[in-house]
Formats: structure tokens, sequence, C-alpha cells
């Protein structure tokens, strides 16, 4: 049986990746698989009670099991481009202060430019979510050195993009027009860049943070499929 840890229901399977975004890249032809992305479960993709995606249910099995916050002190949450799902699994944590942010989204808290969160203060949160942001932002490392700068010491950042393990270069041009091309190259009509793997942790690096990236031997033998998450996909965590 599989389990979802954001709604705790269990399933013999969870459902799979729907068929729109494969027919474009097959319209297309592009240079990559949909399998060559490092943490994506195509056939294991969305729960069947609440729709968390692989990617949110690695999320909260961090949240639950990994971050290291002291008990019962407020948990000052930063949650950019919030999914409903998971916007209700991080209000619903111990002693959750929880904001959302985002410059275009009616279910944000906040309107904000990643590129420039100056209603932040300094080390305003304890706990950052950026899921699958940062490939649509123009200028990614102004936007790192915004989530550093509003980051705690002591705190934690889920910092995630799309990473397609084929590549050794990172291949970006926020000016590209085409939708076709933007999908071609970067994987998405929306996004901007298609992120090699070591590239992406170089530029969490530079922006200041310490980089965990937590595989499947973090979380313990048997934990990603109990939960329908790949053998192949990593966590990466910026601390400061």
């Amino acid at each position: 049986m599989r389990t979802c840890p954001v709604c705790s229901c269990r399933f013999p399977n969870f459902y799979p990746l729907s068929r729109g975004h494969l027919e474009i890249t097959n319209r297309l032809g592009v240079f990559y698989s949909i399998e060559d992305f490092e943490t994506l479960n195509l056939g294991q993709y969305s729960c069947p009670e609440c729709n968390a995606s692989d990617r949110d249910r690695l999320y909260a099995l961090y949240a639950m099991h990994h971050m290291n916050h002291p008990p019962g002190q407020p948990l000052r949450i930063l949650d950019i481009a919030p999914a409903p799902v998971l916007s209700a699994f991080l209000r619903s944590l111990p002693n959750a202060r929880y904001r959302s942010a985002d410059l275009f989204s009616p279910l944000a808290d906040d309107k904000v430019d990643i590129m420039d969160m100056n209603i932040y203060a300094d080390e305003s949160f304890d706990f950052i979510v950026c899921s699958h942001v940062l490939e649509h932002v123009r200028d990614d490392a102004r936007a790192i050195a915004e989530l550093y700068r509003v980051l705690a010491k002591g705190g934690s950042a889920i910092l995630m993009v799309p990473i397609l393990l084929t590549i050794d270069t990172t291949d970006e041009d926020p000016d590209e027009r085409s939708e076709d091309e933007r999908w071609a190259r970067f994987g998405q009509d929306d996004h901007v860049r298609m992120y090699a793997k070591h590239d992406f942790v170089a530029r969490l690096r530079h922006g200041g943070f310490h980089v965990e990236a937590l595989d499947t031997l973090a979380f313990g033998a048997g934990t990603f499929r109990e939960h329908g998450i790949t053998e192949q996909s990593v966590l990466y965590v910026g601390r400061k």
C-alpha cells in the first residue's frame, strides 16, 4: 500500500501524471525524456484523495521528520507561489505562523516579487518553501539572494526546481518569446531556463546557502516507495 503524508490516506497506487504535458513534448520532438528529470514520478504522481503531487509529499515528509526547529517555538513559514494542498498542510504544522507570497496568484497572502521581497525584514522566517519558482524568474541570483536574506539564522529553505539529469550546463534565455521554443528548451511555456544539477547547487551556494541534498538514503529504506516518490528524487534544502 501507498501512503500520502499530506492527507494520511492509503491507496494501492497514486494517479499518474496527466497526458497533456507529454503530448506537447511529443508534438515538439524535444531532446529530452520526461523520465530524465530528477524528482518526478510519472506513474505515481498525484494523491487520489488530496491531489498532492510527489514533490508535495516529499516536502511533507521533510517537514514532519527532518526539520530541526525548537519544540514549542513559533515556526515562521514563508510559502512562495502557494499550492492549495501543500499550503493547508503547512498551516497545520505545530506553532505555524504562515505567510504565502506570489506576484500574481490571488491565493497568496502577500503580493510579492521574489526578486525584491522588501515587505519582509531580514531573517523574518524560520522555514521557506520555494518550489518550482526559480525557473520562472528573470534573475534567479537576485531571487536566491532575497531568499537567503529573509531566512533566519539556523532556518531551512526547501529550494526546488526541475532538474534535467542529461544536461551538464543550464540553458537559459529570459528574452525567448516563442512559447514552443520555451517548451522545447525549458520544459514549459512560462519557464526561462532548464537547470543542470551541479549548476543549480552552485547557484544556491553562491547565494550564501549551505546546501543539503537529501536523497532516498536520508529518508530511510522504503520511505520513498511507500509515499510514491522515485528513488532518484533529491530534496534540496538551503540552510543559513
